[in-house]
């Protein structure tokens, strides 16, 4: 087992409790709740790999569950960019700085969260053209650190009226690029570091914990209040992040 104190471990548990209610609730936003408070009790390298170990029980299980509902065609439109996309992010989560990883991570969790607290309307349809770009950054921060679905879920929002067929496209890219993240992040010897395997082994029942509450709590709650509050939760962990990371030396 890693060398943490219990205490720090029940924060680690309680930290990804948190982003698997969210992914309950949502179908995803696992990683970009949960990621941003990992990162001040864990380095990155490790938090990062730790998570994927849940997003792919988690994925598995939502996109067998609604796979009849997953619309190939926008599947198939965005996977030549996101494998692109995630091996660049994959290069980058092992060769960049610290403080370039903080700093870039608190930016884009603290604009993301910024636009959708303010934004009012409901969003406009888009063209099949925005495939590439959105492919290819949600490839590069799904690679770097697990956040990638909300750039693909921006895209596919505008793509996809039907919630269901949302949903279940969303659940089923997660567990694509979840597998795919796996191979770069075990060539890459991710996985070879002291404790990251055991530790998230003994946290996989706080995964399943949290997600099982989401999806109870997905039909008893207001969506736009809960919005809300994940959107003032990121708000607040980015700008700790930014503030970190430009802290930094």
């Amino acid at each position: 087992m890693i060398d943490l104190p219990w205490a720090t471990v029940a924060v680690v548990g309680a930290i990804v409790m948190l982003g698997y209610t969210v992914f309950g609730l949502t179908g995803f936003g696992s990683s970009i709740v949960a990621i941003p408070l990992l990162a001040h009790v864990l380095p990155l390298r490790f938090a990062v790999p730790m998570m994927l170990v849940f997003d792919l029980s988690a994925g598995v299980l939502l996109g067998l569950k609604n796979r009849g509902h997953v619309d190939r065609g926008e599947l198939l439109r965005l996977l030549p960019f996101l494998l692109v996309g995630m091996a660049l992010g994959a290069t980058l989560l092992a060769k960049a700085s610290d403080r370039w990883l903080l700093t870039v991570l608190g930016t884009f969790v603290f604009g993301y969260a910024g636009l959708n607290l303010l934004r009012k309307s409901r969003p406009a349809l888009i063209s099949k053209a925005w495939a590439m770009p959105a492919g290819a950054i949600g490839g590069v921060f799904t690679a770097l650190y697990g956040t990638g679905g909300p750039v693909y879920t921006m895209y596919l929002a505008r793509r996809l009226p039907d919630k269901f067929v949302l949903r279940a496209t969303i659940a089923t890219l997660i567990v694509i690029t979840a597998f795919v993240r796996l191979v770069l992040f075990t060539a890459g010897g991710f996985y070879a570091q002291h404790g990251l395997v055991p530790l998230a082994l003994a946290l996989i029942p706080c995964a399943i914990a949290g997600y099982l509450a989401g999806a109870r709590l997905h039909a008893r709650l207001p969506a736009e209040r809960v919005a809300q509050g994940i959107w003032l939760l990121l708000v607040a962990g980015g700008a700790s992040l930014l503030w970190r990371g430009l802290s930094m030396p």
